[in-house]
């Protein structure tokens, strides 16, 4: 009696980090997709200084955990495995063992962004048949919540769901459709962890420390330091009952209103946040939905996202993005692959030349990141936007370009077109200016045969002009225009709706936006 007394009153006088019981983080879980071919990663808490063993496909590998009671070790993968089988992890004896059943070994992607990458199966009608058809038991989706975080968390909620006419409507569409493509081309299971949220910036889903590296984001952070030690929770309390009071008032009225008179509804105010909690500010989605997932074994990361950068005055996006892939990047100690969506076609067409909208300009930019950062992707999808929705529903098109870059990239799939034309070079001949483009597949091609539009041209006085524009070879565009007789500089497909635009290489994938000059155009930019 008294030996058991005096175990209980050890067990009392021990740290609590000390008398953990064995967890792992959500994603550890049944249903999960393995990185083939790979010494994955897998970590978590047991009680401190205790053995650790975790049993996969016949192999075991133990650790022990630190004195907190943190542990993780590697295990290997080994080749694609699409009936499934049970992960164990085990501790010291006499506490619960875990088991994860239907375990797959695959191929495993990230996607994240905001809110076209958030998108989902279930918005678009016309995909109903689709997903009628959507039994690939052998694709696996992780959905993280949207949530945030003022410091870097190791823990996110969520679990991994397969593929089925019930479940595929909740799934990102782009990532579905990406994964389908791969999945059917591979033979192999397919999982992607979805984590991303809409309409916020690059910067958000940066980590702090990465931010601070570049002067023009520093900035952004000290004034999110700033406004946090600012931030006084009962003076925003006040002002939001406020607000709330008026909104009431005039959503009345509102409902009052009859037909047509009413307008749109007054938008609720938003209840108050600290603003290192407020998940626009940067780190903060880093912190919180990017953080927890550092270092699980991934192929690569397939990424939507710029709508809330296309802004004048912003940082160039150039340099924002390539921070965030090298942030990621470092984390994960890995070169992981990076693909992006380059902003489809949005607003109004453009009738004129020389028009000065920071939306094609954060296009252009997109594609130079192609240039500066290695092993990264670009999907060019500037023929499938809508004038009246920033969520264009056709992400059939976008998930297959995305998955195109990496068939091609990381698949060996050497005989694939997988990108649209590129800019290359120019050369000024005469009254001409010569574009020469990669990418071209087996050559240039018009997309409905007539002639190529919207190439504008400009000379020194930087006025631009509609030119006439030509394929003389199998990668080469002669651009010219009566009213520029001694041409400078060439754009095409420069606005954010550039209606018409038809060239593209033999795969039939269009053409990026570019320009030969560097220009600022933009205020700010």
């Amino acid at each position: 009696m008294r030996s058991l007394l005096a175990v209980l009153l050890i067990s009392l006088l021990q740290p609590a980090s000390l008398l953990a019981e064995l967890w792992v983080p959500a994603f550890f879980s049944d249903h999960m997709v393995l990185q083939r071919d790979s010494m994955v990663a897998i970590w978590g808490r047991a009680t401190g200084n205790s053995p650790v063993t975790v049993t996969f496909r016949g192999q075991s590998v133990r650790t022990t955990a630190d004195s907190a009671g943190h542990w993780r070790l590697q295990i290997a993968s080994g080749a694609a495995d699409a009936v499934g089988s049970s992960l164990k992890i085990e501790t010291q004896p006499g506490e619960p063992a875990l088991t994860l059943q239907d375990v797959l070994v695959g191929e495993v992607w990230f996607a994240s962004g905001q809110s076209n990458m958030v998108f989902t199966m279930s918005r678009v009608p016309a995909y109903a048949d689709v997903i009628a058809a959507s039994d690939f038991p052998q694709i696996r989706m992780f959905n993280a919540p949207m949530v945030t975080a003022v410091e870097p968390q190791d823990r996110i909620e969520g679990k991994w769901a397969l593929c089925t006419p019930t479940s595929v409507p909740d799934f990102s569409a782009v990532a579905f459709f990406f994964a389908r493509k791969l999945h059917t081309e591979l033979k192999v299971p397919i999982g992607v962890i979805k984590s991303a949220w809409g309409g916020k910036p690059v910067e958000t889903f940066t980590s702090r420390e990465a931010l601070l590296t570049l002067p023009a984001t520093k900035s952004l952070v000290e004034a999110a330091l700033l406004a946090d030690q600012n931030f006084d929770p009962a003076r925003a309390a006040t002002s939001y009952e406020r607000q709330l009071q008026q909104w009431q008032t005039k959503d009345a009225q509102w409902k009052q209103k009859a037909g047509s008179a009413r307008g749109a509804r007054p938008r609720k105010p938003a209840a108050p946040k600290r603003p290192l909690a407020s998940e626009g500010q940067p780190g903060v989605l880093f912190n919180s939905m990017i953080h927890p997932f550092v270092g699980y074994t991934l192929r690569g990361v397939i990424w939507y996202q710029g709508e809330a950068n296309a802004k004048a005055g912003a940082v160039p996006y150039d340099q924002t993005l390539p921070l965030m892939i090298q942030d990621w990047r470092t984390r994960w100690n890995s070169d992981l692959s990076f693909y992006f969506v380059q902003l489809a076609n949005f607003r109004a067409a453009s009738t004129e030349p020389g028009e000065r909208d920071p939306w094609p300009l954060l296009q252009d930019r997109m594609r130079k990141v192609l240039q500066t950062t290695p092993k990264t992707g670009m999907a060019i999808c500037n023929d499938i936007g809508e004038a009246k929705d920033i969520h264009p529903k056709n992400k059939l098109d976008v998930g297959e370009r995305l998955a195109l870059w990496a068939l091609a990239k990381d698949y060996d799939r050497t005989d694939l077109v997988y990108c649209g034309p590129l800019y290359r070079s120019s050369v000024v001949k005469g009254a001409a200016i010569e574009v020469q483009f990669d990418q071209i597949g087996a050559g240039l091609k018009v997309r409905d045969s007539g002639a190529l539009n919207r190439f504008e041209i400009a000379g020194a006085d930087k006025v631009w002009h509609w030119a006439q524009a030509t394929i003389t070879s199998a990668d080469t565009v002669a651009v010219s225009s009566a009213a520029v007789p001694q041409p400078v500089a060439v754009r095409y497909a420069w606005a954010a709706n550039p209606s018409g635009a038809n060239l593209v290489n033999s795969a039939g994938l269009p053409a990026s936006v570019f320009r030969t000059d560097d220009w600022n155009d933009v205020e700010g930019q």
